[in-house]
């Protein structure tokens, strides 16, 4: 093994890992998996093939959710005086993939947990879509099963952010398919192959990428990211006035005012005078 050039501080290290192109190992994560102890990996196979890239052979032990419970107990046990680097196949690593109780443990082991952050393809397929950014909400890969998919949909469809979805190529067009169903025909882009020679962004409706994928099942990973819901249309005086005969019924005017303003997002002075005119009191 290619003995470190220095020494790392003991800890955890969790290092992101490029998504395809080899290109986007960031300098410090490519010294850290120098200088790491021993790297903790999902496949021996894949770090491998980055860790000659860099020209560096480090000790390497499989960690995945198949034995992280048998594993975990000796990494955090090795942190004590070595430096533990967490790698993941592609990307950042715990950003669905395992590490999040290792990460728990570690800090309450009293290690230091040190990130080193770099490529996720959530994040690079949001800036590949064209859909808004300023709130978005990672979902990770939905269940298989129809029902249990449905009601994973379900429980975001009134969420106001753009929701960011990863997926395999067989399962895609179903996954669009359900998303329509459930979320109505919105916006949406699946993104492939990030950072790849094949890197693509297909836009669309999600009905219209559906039948697209259909034909065809896509190759690589894809990452699907679908827009909010649209805001909704605004109150009509008769909604503001129907809410406010309700709220009047239980509270004083200036109270009712401001429950429907606040569930309407209507001005509130404009609902206490519309208030005491719907009560027939004089105004103060």
């Amino acid at each position: 093994m290619t003995p470190p050039v220095n020494s790392l501080d003991p800890g955890l290290y969790i290092v992101a890992t490029p998504i395809g192109n080899l290109g986007d190992l960031s300098p410090r994560a490519a010294e850290i998996l120098r200088q790491a102890d021993v790297i903790a990996v999902e496949d021996t196979r894949v770090t491998a093939g980055l860790l000659r890239h860099i020209g560096a052979r480090r000790p390497m032990t499989p960690y995945h959710d198949h034995n992280a419970a048998h594993v975990r107990p000796q990494l955090i046990a090795r942190m004590a005086g070595e430096a533990v680097a967490l790698v993941s196949d592609a990307g950042t690593p715990l950003i669905s993939d395992p590490g999040f109780k290792l990460v728990r443990e570690a800090r309450a082991a009293g290690h230091a947990v040190v990130t080193i952050p770099g490529p996720c393809a959530a994040v690079a397929a949001l800036t590949l879509a064209g859909l808004p950014t300023d709130r978005f909400l990672f979902m990770g890969f939905l269940p298989s099963k129809e029902h249990a998919r449905a009601e994973a949909i379900a429980e975001v469809a009134a969420v106001r952010a753009t929701l960011v979805f990863y997926e395999s190529g067989p399962r895609l067009a179903a996954c669009l398919s359900a998303l329509a169903a459930g979320l109505g025909d919105r916006e949406a882009a699946v993104t492939r192959e990030i950072t790849k020679k094949f890197e693509e962004a297909v836009t669309g409706t999600l009905s219209a990428l559906a039948a697209r994928y259909a034909e065809a099942a896509p190759k690589g990973e894809i990452v699907v990211v679908v827009a909010p819901p649209d805001p909704p249309a605004p109150a009509s005086e008769a909604d503001a006035d129907a809410a406010l005969a309700d709220a009047l019924t239980r509270l004083p005017a200036s109270k009712a005012a401001g429950e429907v303003a606040k569930a309407l997002g209507l001005d509130r002075k404009v609902l206490y005078s519309r208030a005491i005119e719907l009560k027939g009191e004089p105004k103060d």
